[in-house]
């Protein structure tokens, strides 16, 4: 098994040259796992948005004793639905980082603003990663 210094050297070679199979397997594994990892989020945002307080209470009536706890009701949907949007959001970035290294693994690990290679640490940190680190900076001081 290669130490991480030996990985950080290798993802870190000329730009030219395509990721070895090996570290390719490896993020392979990595975006699959963040995969299951995400859809088993998803499930438990599913079963709160398809429970109601009918179900969680036992009562028949489908309206809530006290305003405030209506209020409550909505707002603990509202932030069901706001962290299952992001996660869709997230798994959308791991389909396509899948997609891009099963379509071209020669080009996955690759900047796609510069060309340059993604550092290994930033790719195994974030491995839907689509920038280098610099490219990313710029892009989010652009925004400011």
């Amino acid at each position: 098994m290669p130490t991480s210094t030996g990985a950080k050297k290798t993802a870190t070679a000329a730009a030219g040259k395509p990721m070895p199979k090996k570290q390719l397997q490896h993020f392979e594994k990595r975006l699959l796992e963040e995969r299951r990892r995400v859809l088993k989020e998803l499930g438990h945002h599913g079963e709160t948005f398809g429970s109601n307080q009918q179900d969680s209470d036992g009562d028949l009536s489908a309206y809530s004793f006290h305003m405030a706890d209506q209020g409550t009701d909505a707002m603990e949907r509202e932030k069901a639905f706001l962290m299952a949007s992001k996660e869709g959001r997230f798994l959308w970035h791991i389909d396509e980082a899948l997609r891009r290294l099963y379509r071209s693994p020669e080009t996955f690990g690759k900047c796609h603003s510069c060309g340059n290679d993604i550092a290994f640490d930033r790719l195994d940190a974030l491995p839907h990663a689509r920038y280098c680190i610099d490219c990313k900076q710029r892009e989010e001081d652009a925004k400011k």
